[in-house]
């Protein structure tokens, strides 16, 4: 029998460990939040003696971390929850937990789907993670969600992926009400973490060797509207920038994402005049239309976006940028479309994550059935999106051929482990011969490009 259970303090009842030697494995899905609160949960899992597992084959607990935003994120959770049903038959002791934001958003309905499942939780409530599995070994299934934050994610312990490399997360939930989006609906209504709280964190990633943090929140430029110092002033997202750029240790800062209609001259400012903070902005367009952009809520029109645009490259050189674009929103007309066309052509993004629109349930552009653009059309229009970027970005890539730049190893290439996987400042993917050790800085010359990377080599 599954048990819902109540809100409950956040502060775990101390006792020793209870899973000693076990092996987790953690999935993730979706987004660098996913990523972040799955580095969290990891490290909730080790706090209680277990150690990781190579996969699912040999784990005693694992853990899927949910999305609900990529295209058949609800298909892929339950076929993938389906192929590790004849897993768990075969070892009745292995416990499984579902999380995220899809957990966030079905809730009871997980388990009525899949009801093999030990534990569904949700985004907010993280640090309960292994009071759910006592409770799911002495009592049987549970499903904990509760609809608002426990705890700050960057509060719990992490186990980082990339030793010199970490997320930091200053805010969770949105406000903006993107109709196409259901973040405010699984994250819910933005909350600011303490700037004291941040930097302290920070401080402490590089007393352990981390080199380099990305600042997480889904509107970093509406970062402390929510806060208040002394009853005055508010700090906000220039500000933090510029105190997290100036911890020693720190050599590297990005962040993820800002809001086009909210993005101001003091953050460029504030990227261009702290030489920590790297060149790098993902500045998500979705549609080039402002018939589109103001069906989706956007609060921009193409030109607001350019002009912004146009300013941050002007404060900061050598910029890097980075899109987001939806393809076949509702009601979304040929001429629409080459709109977006024209302003990917003006803007020349260095990359693009391009989508077909796909319905998320709960959404207000989900109930605009009678207006969803027709399969075979979205996808031959992203087919013509895709062709078009690729050109752009395979055009500035070519540009850096000959220029020798500072890069960062993150270690071996997954193709091929004699093949260093290296990132410049402004976020570029760099492949160069030897150079895999993680958390190497290294001067390159680039000598090679592709539309997705550059290969360099060791000057």
């Amino acid at each position: 029998m599954t048990q819902t259970l109540l809100p409950t303090p956040t502060v775990r009842t101390a006792r020793p460990p209870s899973r000693v030697g076990r092996r987790f494995f953690v999935r993730t899905f979706g987004c660098q939040m996913n990523e972040h609160d799955s580095e969290r949960i990891a490290g909730l899992f080790a706090s209680d003696g277990m150690v990781p597992a190579s996969g699912y084959d040999d784990a005693d607990v694992v853990f899927i971390n949910t999305c609900t935003i990529r295209e058949n994120a609800d298909n892929r959770l339950y076929g993938h929850l389906g192929q590790l049903k004849k897993l768990k038959d075969s070892r009745p002791g292995m416990l499984l937990v579902v999380g995220g934001c899809a957990a966030q958003k079905d809730r009871e309905l997980v388990r009525e789907r899949a009801p093999w499942v030990d534990v569904v939780m949700g985004t907010h409530n993280l640090d309960r993670v292994l009071d759910l599995l006592d409770h799911a070994e002495a009592w049987g299934p549970v499903v904990e969600v509760v609809d608002e934050l426990q705890a700050m994610p960057s509060s719990l312990p992490a186990r980082r992926q990339l030793p010199h490399s970490a997320w930091v997360t200053i805010q969770i939930g949105c406000n903006n009400t993107c109709t196409f989006c259901i973040v405010p609906s699984v994250r819910g209504k933005e909350v600011s973490r303490r700037p004291a709280d941040i930097l302290s964190e920070v401080r402490s990633l590089a007393a352990d060797g981390v080199v380099e943090v990305t600042l997480l929140g889904q509107n970093v430029d509406t970062y402390g509207r929510d806060l208040a110092i002394d009853g005055k002033r508010r700090p906000i997202f220039a500000d933090l920038l510029r105190q997290v750029g100036s911890v020693p240790g720190i050599e590297r800062v990005r962040f993820t994402s800002p809001h086009p209609n909210d993005f101001r001259e003091d953050v460029a400012r504030a990227m261009a005049e702290t030489e920590a903070v790297c060149e790098q902005l993902h500045f998500p367009l979705q549609s080039g239309s402002d018939r589109i952009l103001a069906r989706m809520h956007r609060g921009y029109t193409a030109e607001k976006f350019l002009r912004r645009l146009e300013m941050a490259r002007a404060i900061v050189p050598d910029l890097t940028v980075s899109t987001d674009i939806i393809v076949g929103f509702p009601g979304e007309s040929e001429e629409d479309f080459q709109e977006t066309l024209r302003v990917v052509e003006e803007a020349r993004f260095d990359q693009a994550f391009m989508f077909i629109f796909s319905p998320r349930p709960g959404t207000a552009a989900a109930r605009w059935v009678d207006e969803f653009v027709p399969e075979e059309v979205a996808k031959e229009r992203f087919a013509r999106l895709v062709e078009l970027q690729q050109r752009i970005g395979m055009e500035l890539n070519q540009a850096m051929v000959g220029r020798v730049v500072e890069v960062l190893s993150e270690g071996p290439s997954k193709k091929d482990p004699t093949v260093g996987t290296t990132r410049t400042r402004g976020g570029k993917v760099v492949h160069v011969d030897g150079l895999c050790e993680p958390g190497v800085f290294a001067q390159v010359e680039i000598v090679g490009a592709h539309p997705h990377h550059l290969v360099g080599r060791v000057v």
